[in-house]
């Protein structure tokens, strides 16, 4: 049954769930930390906020892997209703022309579910936003500059569009990558502001220890949207055995695979995408992960010798044995859907470690009573949070 690309009827209703989703942890937040100063309680904000982020990006994972990126072939809402009990007609109807098609009640409830949590995040970070600059004007030292969360805001409203032309454009590979992208980018914002609560120290490195961080998350980033790629084109069983891929070396590529602008399954020119295409997309991600491996490796066994950023390094030595197992059973165990919804949180935690490892850090020492680098946002030591 056909639906209205966009139906924003339901819009109110869904805000209203959004509340509820935010007001939970909110409550539980500010029973917490309700007796501390506004530093304490901003820094916590913030961090349970990208803690929900990144609860967001593993979900966002799932309903990918799931194939319920279409359970509602409409936005926001499913039918123009704010939940599948009030599209129950139409999914019964599409489910009963489709049994295994893409809307289904489970696909539909699993992406509602997903729509639901983003709404949560939005308001968890409209909040962040508003009070960040209300505590900023009244005390500069114990808050970020308002431009951070506001920054954030317009991010996750723009990561909101995404969402959305996910869904209208049906599974554009691209538009599907570039989502996953900046849902990284959003754990990266809050990240930083994370750190900066922290006091945003300042750890002398050697220069090339930093270059090397920074070709890390370089590198990170390449093989994040090389894996964003091979998803959304369901091109990872198009090698199912390992180190070779059917059975051999150099198997036969076709690399329009790699053509940007076209719809899913389709090439270009609007042809069906050959197999040889799909191919060539695990092919590029599966070998560019050694150099990444190493690198990173590198990096993390380098940190684990400098005092403050030892447990960075040992987070990055312990996710990158996560990526490896969950990559390889990816491949041998026919994808399963554990180990790739944990291959994307992976990561995404990559990514943070390695932020947070640089916005520590400083390629020459700077004293801790040094207020002007920070940022504007140095706590003093009795708002710092213990470490």
């Amino acid at each position: 049954m056909q639906s209205d690309l966009y139906n924003l009827a339901p819009a109110l209703e869904l805000m209203g769930v959004g509340l509820i989703v935010a007001g939970i942890p909110f409550f539980w937040f500010w029973r917490k930390h309700r007796h501390e100063g506004d530093a304490r309680r901003l820094q916590a904000l913030t961090g349970l906020t990208l803690l929900l982020t990144f609860e967001l990006v593993l979900v966002g994972a799932f309903t990918r892997l799931t194939d319920s990126g279409l359970g509602c072939p409409d936005w926001p809402g499913c039918y123009g209703s704010a939940s599948p009990l009030g599209a129950a007609q139409h999914i019964e109807a599409a489910q009963s022309a489709m049994p295994t098609g893409p809307v289904t009640f489970g696909k539909a409830w699993i992406e509602m579910v997903h729509r639901y949590m983003a709404t949560g995040v939005g308001v968890m970070i409209l909040t962040l936003a508003i009070w960040t600059w209300r505590v900023w004007r009244r005390d500069r030292a114990h808050a970020v500059h308002p431009l951070w969360p506001m920054f954030t805001l317009v991010w996750v409203c723009l990561q909101g569009a995404f969402g959305a032309l996910t869904v209208t454009m049906k599974l554009f590979p691209a538009i599907v990558t570039l989502h996953l992208l900046m849902a990284i980018g959003l754990l990266v914002l809050l990240s930083l502001q994370a750190v900066r609560y922290a006091g945003w120290r300042s750890i002398a490195l050697p220069a090339g220890l930093r270059r090397l961080l920074w070709l890390a998350l370089g590198l990170l980033l390449v093989q994040t949207a090389l894996g964003g790629w091979v998803s959304t084109n369901y091109a990872v069983l198009a090698c199912r055995d390992f180190p070779t891929c059917q059975g051999q070396w150099w198997p036969r590529m076709d690399w329009q695979g790699f053509a940007l602008w076209r719809a899913l399954g389709h090439t270009a020119d609007g042809q069906a995408l050959p197999f040889e295409a799909l191919t060539a997309i695990h092919w590029v991600h599966r070998n560019m992960a050694w150099p990444v491996l190493l690198v990173l490796g590198w990096t993390g066994w380098r940190l684990r010798a400098i005092e403050g950023l030892a447990r960075q390094g040992r987070a990055l030595l312990a996710l990158l044995g996560l990526q490896l197992v969950t990559g390889l059973s990816n491949v041998v165990l026919g994808w399963p859907l554990l180990a790739a919804v944990l291959h994307t949180g992976g990561a995404s935690a990559l990514a943070v470690v390695l932020v947070w490892s640089l916005a520590l850090s400083r390629a020459s020492a700077v004293t801790m009573s040094s207020p002007a680098r920070s940022g504007g946002c140095v706590p003093n030591e009795s708002s710092r949070p213990a470490a």
